[in-house]
């Protein structure tokens, strides 16, 4: 299970860092060949940025899709709990059995459409052609406007996502009826930081600041 939180993790990383570099060069770009510079300016006129935005709205879907599938499983999503939070405790753990439940058959649904989906639109072509088999009528499915990738290959982040999410519904709630303990995520905590250290700096003295002697 390590592995794959940490390929899921690494996978979001990958995509928003890939997503800002690509934004940050094509933007650089854009300026820097508007400037009158010889050689420089034919060079920088010469390079085709047309494709980064439609990459990087595709990478940002894809990130998004995991990303809500990182959400469940370390409970950063937003949720009004106040009248669950009011109920008895054997209410109230049927209620969030019950909303875990209906997220996971919510997001399988979501998976099962999105996986007919992007079969129908060029998958199904694509498979039978990477296995030899003859494709006869089947439509080999439209494709993007700039990069002209197979738009079912895009469109795939919808199931695979869904798949994960599904997933992480599913653990997160066999691990609360083991353990009744949601996932809870604190804004104040720093990876990395350990909390003896913030409270040693915390009850230090402030630099140019003597303590009074007793």
């Amino acid at each position: 299970m390590k592995v794959l939180n940490h390929l899921e993790e690494w996978f979001i990383s990958f995509l928003m860092a890939g997503a800002v570099a690509i934004i940050f060069v094509s933007v650089v770009h854009r300026y820097a060949a508007g400037l009158p510079i010889p050689v420089v300016q034919d060079w920088l006129l010469g390079l085709n940025f047309g494709w980064a935005q439609e990459l990087c709205i595709i990478m940002f879907v894809w990130m998004a899709k995991f990303g809500a599938a990182y959400g469940v499983r370390t409970g950063i999503h937003v949720g009004v709990d106040v009248l669950i939070n009011q109920m008895r405790s054997k209410l109230r753990n049927k209620f969030i059995v019950f909303g875990l439940l209906a997220g996971a058959t919510f997001t399988s649904i979501v998976m099962v459409l999105g996986f007919n989906f992007i079969w129908e639109n060029g998958m199904h072509y694509a498979v039978f052609t990477f296995l030899g088999l003859d494709t006869g009528t089947l439509p080999q499915g439209p494709t993007t406007p700039d990069l002209e990738w197979p738009t079912w290959a895009v469109y795939s982040a919808v199931p695979f996502g869904s798949t994960l999410m599904c997933f992480r519904f599913l653990q997160v709630m066999v691990n609360f009826l083991k353990t009744h303990e949601l996932p809870h995520h604190d804004h104040s905590h720093v990876e990395g930081v350990d909390e003896a250290d913030i409270a040693a700096v915390s009850e230090s003295p402030k630099d140019g600041v003597k303590e009074d002697k007793p």
